[in-house]
């Protein structure tokens, strides 16, 4: 079945950045809408950004629009989160999915692990 391993997590200032990867393994990405969702310490995960398979197809949460940007790399199986201008309350576990194009956690048929974004000074 298809794996995802995200990467890039780390700590950073306010203002910073942060590039996300998700490597996709045993099928190909193209096949699948892939997205991002983050789970904050005492919070319910949430949507952050998805992608469709067309390229075209991109939906963000309210308050990332303007400083995240996702994309995804067919031919390397990839989907990244470039992230700017990040805040502290951006400070959570960032999760790859892929499933349905959707926003809904309970569309998700595959999760990463997770990696851990923190922002602080």
């Amino acid at each position: 079945q298809l794996q995802l391993v995200e990467s890039g997590g780390g700590l950073v200032q306010p203002g910073g950045s942060l590039r996300l990867s998700c490597a996709a393994s045993g099928a190909r990405l193209p096949y699948y809408a892939i997205g991002w969702f983050r789970q904050a310490p005492g919070k319910e995960r949430e949507f952050v950004a998805t992608i469709g398979r067309s390229l075209s197809n991109i939906i963000y949460e309210d308050s990332v629009k303007g400083r995240f940007t996702i994309s995804r790399d067919n031919a390397k199986n990839t989907v990244y989160l470039q992230m700017n201008s990040l805040k502290p309350e951006d400070t959570a576990v960032y999760y790859c999915a892929t499933g349905a194009y959707s926003t809904d956690v309970r569309d998700m048929q595959y999760w990463g692990k997770g990696t851990l974004v923190t922002v602080s000074s």
